[in-house]
């Protein structure tokens, strides 16, 4: 680790503007928004990409770091003191309802980028501390089921017609929303039975994942109804709700149009490089902790956020993240922009399968 491993901890902005959100409703309900999808897309756009990979060396100093566990694992309080902050804040003063709504977008955006995204790098670890931490960041945001389908499903799947959290070309990301959140759950229930039967566990046991899971789900949501108000509760469900829809969006980017050829036999070939969006926009890397180097991460899901590297085989997005997701609300717009973008035989195979659907 060395002095610039520190940029790390601008991942925390976004946080930092959610508290200040919190304090100063009046001015500042709408900050964490306003930075997200507005400061930053500005910084990105007048600051240059930066595709250097790390030598070996560095590679094996960065891998044993502590630091960048540390990182991960100081999102679960800092992301549970934000939600009791906005949850007791809206019970006890009286808030308009456009700063209600700014304070709703902020936390939600948190509990997606602080939340969801530190669980998904989490919930690749092995251990069991990792794990736990991932699903105590996915109950707020109503995803606990995301681990087991990530895992186990759109890492088999991504960039096939099989994968959910795969966009199809000229498919609307509200489309993709429904389409991606309905059948990612249905499919970890599917692929926690298949796991239970392949270890010959019982459905009722503390094996089955979704099972905790989905009580640990059922009990955040009745202690909110216990602890708060009607309308607090149900405002703490769409923040959960928004903090979602960020990783859907950013699901969509990651894969839109991307597909793997089939073998003669019916199976894909491997998941490579080429197989997922890729941004090296320095600003976004580090607020999503190298979540946006998505094209290494599938290659490689077994590499440290802090360890994966820029190919330059790899399709690339012309924004960052914000942009990318800002792009996607208008989807001719989002068309027109990507779908040249996406390579030809890859175009060709997606007009193939819709002639087979037909």
């Amino acid at each position: 680790m060395n002095f610039k491993d520190l940029k790390y901890l601008t991942a925390y902005i976004i946080s930092i503007t959610a508290v200040l959100g919190l304090i100063y409703p009046s001015q500042l309900s709408f900050l964490t928004p306003v930075v997200t999808f507005g400061i930053v897309p500005l910084v990105e756009v007048f600051t240059p990409q930066y595709s250097k990979n790390l030598s070996s060396t560095e590679k094996q100093t960065k891998a044993a770091h502590p630091f960048f566990d540390w990182l991960l694992y100081f999102n679960l309080p800092l992301v549970y003191f934000i939600l009791g902050f906005a949850l007791v804040s809206m019970e006890r003063y009286e808030l308009t309802s456009l700063q209600t709504l700014g304070l709703l977008l902020s936390v939600g955006i948190v509990l997606g980028s602080n939340g969801i995204n530190v669980a998904h790098e989490l919930g690749h670890r092995t251990s069991t501390c990792s794990q736990w931490v991932s699903k105590f960041l996915l109950l707020p945001s109503h995803y606990t089921h995301f681990t087991i389908e990530h895992n186990f499903g759109h890492h088999a799947k991504v960039s096939t017609p099989e994968d959910p959290a795969t966009a199809k070309l000229n498919q609307s990301v509200y489309s993709f929303w429904l389409t991606s959140s309905t059948r990612q759950y249905w499919n970890a229930w599917k692929l926690q039975n298949q796991l239970l039967a392949t270890k010959n566990e019982a459905f009722w046991s503390l094996h089955n994942s979704m099972l905790i899971n989905t009580a640990l789900q059922l009990t955040y949501i009745s202690a909110l109804f216990i602890l708060f108000s009607w309308t607090t509760a149900l405002l703490a469900i769409a923040m959960g709700v928004v903090g979602f829809l960020l990783l859907e969006s950013i699901n969509y980017i990651e894969h839109y149009g991307l597909l793997r050829q089939q073998r003669p036999s019916g199976r894909y070939y491997p998941v490579k490089e080429i197989h997922s969006w890729n941004s090296n926009h320095l600003l976004g890397r580090i607020l999503l902790y190298e979540l946006t180097r998505h094209s290494d991460h599938h290659f490689r899901a077994n590499k440290n956020y802090q360890l994966l590297d820029y190919h330059d085989t790899s399709p690339e997005l012309p924004y960052g993240y914000p942009t990318s997701i800002l792009l996607t609300f208008i989807p001719p717009l989002w068309f027109a922009l990507m779908n040249p973008k996406v390579p030809k035989d890859m175009r060709e195979l997606a007009t193939n399968q819709l002639k087979q659907i037909a």
